[in-house]
C-alpha cells in the first residue's frame, strides 16, 4: 500500500496467499487488470440504474465495513487512475466515520485559515461538527454514483484541502507543547494535500474521458 493511504486504511485480513489465489497477486499486471476492471464494473453498474436505494445500501456498506478484498487491490493502483480515485474516496470515507471527532476540529480549523474557495465546493454546514462531517463524506461519495463524478471528486479535493490546513495550523498550535501531537497533525496534513491534488488530477483526467 502506498503510505498515502495507510493512515486510513482498515487492515484487510486475508494472507497473501488467500489474495494470490483471488487476484493473482503474485502477477502486478494481473493485479493492475483486476483493480481496473473491478473499478470500472462497479461504478459504470450503480451509475447506469442509479436507484437510491441501492447507492444507500453501497454506502452503509463501505461505512459499516469498508471494502476489504477490492480496496486492496484499488490500494495498489497509480493515484491518476480510477481504482486509485475510488481507493481515496473510500479512505476519505472511512477516516471521518472512524474519527468524526477530530475530522470536524480539523476540518473547523481549516475553515477558519484558508483563504480559498474549497469550504464553499466542499460543502459542509457552517459550523460543521461530527455529524454533519459525516453526512458530508457520504453525500460526497453518493455523489460518485449519482451525480457528475468530476464534480464529486473535486468536492472530495476540496474536503482534502480544508483538512489539510486544519490539520497544518493544528500542528504549529502543539509544536512546542505536544510534539508528537504535531508530527501526528503535519502526517495528516501531507496526506490529506497529496489527496487533493490526485483527485483533482483525476477530475481533470475524467473530463477529457482520460481517467481508466
Amino acid at each position: 500500500m502506498n503510505d498515502a493511504g495507510r493512515e486510513y486504511h482498515k487492515p484487510v485480513r486475508r494472507s497473501s496467499e488467500q489474495m494470490e489465489r483471488l487476484f493473482g497477486a503474485h502477477d502486478p499486471a494481473e493485479a493492475a487488470r483486476a483493480a481496473h476492471a473491478t473499478a470500472a464494473a462497479l461504478l459504470s453498474r450503480v451509475r447506469a440504474d442509479p436507484d437510491a436505494a441501492t447507492v444507500d445500501r453501497l454506502v452503509e456498506f463501505t461505512r459499516d465495513h469498508g471494502i476489504d478484498d477490492i480496496a486492496e487491490l484499488w490500494s495498489q493502483a497509480t493515484a491518476h487512475s480510477l481504482p486509485g480515485a475510488l481507493w481515496r474516496l473510500y479512505l476519505l470515507q472511512l477516516m471521518v466515520h472512524d474519527d468524526p471527532a477530530t475530522a470536524a476540529l480539523v476540518y473547523e480549523r481549516g475553515r477558519v485559515e484558508i483563504t480559498s474557495a474549497d469550504p464553499v465546493i466542499a460543502g459542509a454546514p457552517v459550523p460543521a461538527g461530527p455529524d454533519e462531517l459525516v453526512a458530508l463524506a457520504d453525500r460526497i461519495l453518493r455523489g460518485v454514483f449519482e451525480g457528475d463524478f468530476a464534480v464529486a471528486l473535486e468536492r472530495a479535493a476540496s474536503f482534502c484541502r480544508v483538512q489539510a490546513s486544519g490539520a497544518t495550523h493544528l500542528a504549529d498550535d502543539y509544536e512546542r507543547t505536544e510534539p508528537e501531537r504535531a508530527t501526528a497533525f503535519t502526517r495528516r496534513a501531507l496526506r490529506l494535500s497529496t489527496f487533493a491534488n490526485d483527485l483533482s488530477a483525476c477530475a481533470a483526467l475524467w473530463r477529457m474521458d482520460a481517467l481508466s
